[in-house]
């Protein structure tokens, strides 16, 4: 085996480990079916509204990651779109937030689903307590006025996106309750916007235009997973840095680096290569390139006015040094995989693998595919490199 094909077993063993397992997926599916078929059923109090439950974050776009700890719970992300009836003329965040409320409230009741709803501040909380953890956010949302639709297709069309790709896009946005809004409780035109059907969206084609994939059109009501059962490079090596960060910032979360700038960043990197390794090669050296050095510094593919990154600049989240951790994390992710996959010893590839991806890794199997003997003598630990800061900054007092 050639150093290119050692490299590249050990990535494709590191990304084997990450995703959920089937009976995850399959059991999200089924809930959010269920909670789609209960909004519009005959006595619902939203169905002349046109409820539209859809998926949204890391299940829609087939990036979730394995808990940290068997005590971790499973995390869903649902938009519930009220596609008419329902504008910002005719009532407030808190009037639509509390109707979807009142509904999830009383699907609680009928399902024997003993946690009450719990209330975020843009979400509504379902936990389930069975033989899988899992919980449940379902944002309440409605369509966005047709004129700010307009401002982002131009926005589009000008960032040099196809018109009708734009105009697909632009139609998908919509606003959502926040009750950190200062005009959470009156009728405003001050909503805060969104478009994570948009996203997916755009980070299909992203993979579609690579890799040339025949996807289907949807046009259900409540859509599936998309792209759970199709793994492509680019959402395994999303995933890989995902856990990787995670394991990073596992005791200051609020300073990690979101996984929406991670996820744009590495999708405009990705060049469609079919081989993980290389295209894991591609993104971790390219993806820094693609940060602006004025605003917007990571600009919303789907809405080039809206930054990602925007809290980098904040005053009250200084303390975070949330750009810092951005760029620590990038290097510790190079110094970390280059070290793992430049090593024939199975014991330090192993034991790296638990400590900067939470991955069990079987010694055995990794001498047997690196064509080595698995013994004390190639189980040291070389000298590791770590980024240079004493201060490290992902471990920085709050």
């Amino acid at each position: 085996m050639n150093t290119d094909d050692k490299k590249k077993f050990i990535i494709e063993k590191l990304i084997g480990e990450l995703d959920l397992p089937q009976g995850a997926y399959e059991k999200a599916i089924k809930r959010y079916e269920d909670l789609g078929d209960w909004l519009s059923r005959d006595d619902s109090s939203l169905k002349d509204y046109e409820p539209h439950i859809f998926a949204q974050g890391s299940f829609r776009l087939g990036t979730a990651t394995k808990p940290l700890t068997g005590e971790d719970e499973y995390d869903l992300d649902l938009a519930c779109k009220l596609k008419d009836g329902i504008e910002k003329r005719t009532h407030s965040q808190k009037d639509l937030k509390e109707m979807v409320g009142k509904e999830l409230e009383l699907y609680r009741g009928a399902r024997g689903i003993k946690e009450k709803v719990k209330e975020k501040h843009r979400c509504w909380r379902l936990e389930y307590q069975d033989d899988l953890s899992f919980h449940m956010d379902i944002v309440p949302c409605i369509p966005e006025s047709g004129k700010r639709r307009q401002d982002i297709f131009e926005s589009l069309t000008k960032s040099g996106a196809d018109e009708a790709i734009a105009k697909s896009v632009s139609e998908l946005t919509v606003v959502i309750t926040d009750d950190r809004n200062h005009n959470y409780r009156s009728i405003s035109d001050d909503w805060n916007i969104s478009n994570p059907e948009g996203y997916a969206n755009w980070f299909e084609r992203t993979m579609k235009k690579a890799l040339r994939f025949d996807l289907m059109e949807k046009s259900a009501q409540v859509d599936d997973v998309p792209l759970f059962r199709r793994k492509t490079p680019l959402q395994r090596v999303i995933q890989l840095l995902k856990k990787h960060r995670d394991i990073m910032f596992a005791e200051d979360e609020d300073s990690k680096p979101i996984s929406i700038i991670l996820t744009t960043l590495a999708a405009k990197a990705y060049s469609g290569e079919q081989d993980m390794h290389l295209a894991l090669t591609n993104i971790l050296e390219n993806m820094g390139r693609l940060v602006n050095s004025i605003t917007p510094r990571v600009p919303n593919p789907v809405d080039p006015g809206e930054d990602f990154a925007d809290r980098w600049s904040m005053p009250k989240y200084s303390h975070l040094k949330l750009e810092d951790n951005f760029w620590s994390w990038l290097e510790q992710a190079k110094n970390d995989l280059s070290l793992i996959e430049n090593s024939i010893q199975p014991g330090f590839i192993s034991k790296q693998a638990s400590a900067k991806f939470g991955i069990r890794l079987d010694e055995e199997v990794l001498a047997k595919g690196l064509g080595v003997v698995s013994s004390p003598s190639i189980t040291s630990t070389p000298k590791r490199h770590e980024v240079n800061d004493e201060n490290k900054p992902w471990r920085s007092e709050k």
